[in-house]
């Protein structure tokens, strides 16, 4: 395999910009020489921890990880004391890797600390070996909303393949400047959103934290690209009927992407009216990395995750595990994939990775979907709590989202189902209002998703919250939505 990071080593592109955080950044030469001079001192530990701040420090230790072929574990730095801890138990890393000055937790103290001097000028060194494809690059912790959180042990093979699958999709190149304000700790922020423009010799700008005025400043001054998360493509849909500057800053950019979770369409609508951009969305997790997207030439059709990336394959299944036999965009199935994108096993959980995977080896996403006849594919909830089924209908929570979020009185919406004595689950929707005074009332919600969609998909109930419960990505936890029953 060839290096993770070829414009590290070569001359052409050593004088031009490829981390900026805030008002500091690294040229690629400059990135060479701290990353080179990092990974000689860590090639023997084993494994790494990284305190994942929004820091050039960040980008920096886990590019010197890398370099070194030594699997890193980036640390969110928002963990509770209990998760924290399980995750260093269960990874036990030689050492933590972090920015001079920061505070870190008392259950970190028994690692040995590495601060990370990003002015650094040290002498080249020589590179070490590139590691094998299947060697470990990566150890990320998922959320843990089953239990404590799974090392999922992603191989350098999958980073780079995915992050080749998607400069093919999104004709992303060395000219392009990407932007965002992603956390570093999940596959998002970090392999696409700083190793991602690193592969391709190209540059990102991260912002520390979103803000619209930044990302229109950004945008207006020579990027190209901006990726973000839906909640935050929704303060931009909020935020543009009265910043002509954010709109046609948008409107200037090559690409907007959306991930993590459904942009609704109603947002989507919004934010193409406003600036003759479409944003496409793309579909992954940790375990897989990306595994579709809409193309940056092809139909951005909202509510659609687009056709799986070169090298994935992807199939959906019946609750008994049967294949789908035809897509007509209607037939709700569980999505499985298999493919060099996959990661190799849980970190010391044989039989969680045994139970992840069928027999003939693809692995069980838990999210389901349906497909359109032409292949795109429309994610329409999780396994455990987006699928509801009601009177013999097997219904996607995402579907009936969107359609609520096309009422003038929807904000923010959530469905989930709870158990029917008569249909087996009835349909409950979680409102915030646009106006708290005034919400919609639940006979004419009920009345709206039946229009739009089959009055089978109706709400029964409808609660109204003043914020639904999100995590760092902007998620719905669905888990925390409860009634005081």
């Amino acid at each position: 395999m060839s290096p993770l990071f070829p414009a590290l080593t070569g001359e052409a592109r050593a004088e031009r910009p490829a981390l900026r955080f805030g008002d500091r950044s690294l040229t690629y030469a400059e990135l060479a020489a701290v990353t080179g001079a990092l990974a000689a001192r860590i090639r023997d530990a084993g494994r790494v921890a990284v305190w994942a701040t929004p820091t050039l420090e960040t980008a920096v230790g886990v590019v010197a990880a890398l370099l070194a072929g030594v699997p890193a574990v980036p640390l969110n730095p928002k963990s509770g004391e209990s998760e924290l801890g399980h995750i260093l138990k269960d990874s036990a890393p030689a050492l933590v890797l972090t920015a001079p000055d920061t505070e870190l937790p008392v259950a970190l103290g028994e690692l040995e600390r590495v601060d990370i001097d990003v002015r650094e000028r040290p002498a080249p060194r020589p590179a070490a070996d590139e590691p094998s494809p299947t060697a470990p690059a990566l150890i990320v912790y998922t959320s843990g909303t089953t239990g404590p959180p799974k090392g999922a042990v992603i191989p350098r093979r999958a980073v780079a393949t995915t992050l080749d699958a998607l400069a093919d999709a999104w004709q992303w190149t060395a000219d392009d400047v990407l932007v965002h304000a992603l956390p570093l700790f999940h596959v998002h922020g970090l392999i696409l959103g700083i190793l991602g423009p690193l592969r391709r010799g190209g540059s990102v700008r991260h912002l520390g934290r979103f803000d619209t005025a930044a990302v229109a400043r950004e945008l207006s001054a020579g990027a190209t690209m901006l990726f973000g998360v839906p909640t935050m493509y929704h303060r931009i849909a909020e935020t543009l009927p009265t910043d002509p500057e954010l709109a046609r800053a948008l409107g200037r950019a090559r690409l907007l992407v959306s991930g993590s979770a459904a942009l609704p369409v109603h947002d989507h609508e919004r934010i193409a009216a406003a600036t003759g951009r479409r944003v496409i969305e793309r579909y992954g997790m940790t375990e897989t990395l990306m595994n579709t997207s809409v193309r940056a030439d092809g139909e951005p059709r909202a509510g659609t995750v687009g056709l799986p990336l070169p090298g994935v394959e992807l199939r959906l299944v019946e609750d008994d595990g049967a294949p789908l036999t035809g897509y007509d965009g209607e037939s709700v199935g569980e999505i499985q994939v298999r493919g060099p994108n996959l990661f190799t096993e849980y970190l010391n959980r044989p039989d969680a990775t045994a139970a992840a995977f069928t027999p003939d080896g693809w692995f069980r996403t838990g999210d389901m979907a349906v497909r359109d006849p032409d292949g795109y594919v429309r994610i329409v909830g999780r396994k455990a709590t987006d699928l509801i089924k009601s009177g013999g209908y097997k219904i996607g929570a995402g579907e009936i989202e969107n359609a609520l979020l096309e009422h003038p009185g929807v904000r923010e919406a959530a469905v989930t189902g709870e158990p029917d004595p008569d249909l087996g689950e009835r349909v409950v929707a979680w409102i915030v209002s646009t106006d708290p005074q005034f919400p919609p009332l639940a006979s004419e919600l009920a009345a709206h998703v039946a229009t739009h969609l089959s009055p089978h998909k109706r709400p029964r109930i409808v609660h109204y919250l003043a914020a639904l419960p999100r995590n760092d990505m902007g998620k719905i936890m669905k888990r925390a939505l409860k009634t005081d029953e």
